[in-house]
């Protein structure tokens, strides 16, 4: 496998609507709720997590898409 000889950014945009994107294991599962803002949080490791599954459904078994944190 070759190093990436350019740096690639995305942006993940999704939308959640009376569900928990993240919840917080800590806190019961309660979902992640900004104190000031109202707004919810989702952790990096949670969209990590959502990324990882998405390319594992998508590219099972093709050569170069192996995912080595599974859950």
């Amino acid at each position: 496998m070759t190093a990436l000889a350019n740096r690639y950014e995305f942006v993940l945009l999704f939308d959640v609507e009376n569900g928990n994107p993240n919840g917080d294991p800590d806190a019961g599962n309660t979902p992640r709720i900004d104190p000031e803002t109202g707004n919810g949080l989702v952790t990096d490791v949670c969209l990590k997590r959502k990324i990882r599954n998405h390319v594992a459904l998508a590219k099972e078994g093709a050569e170069g898409f192996n995912i080595y944190v599974q859950e």
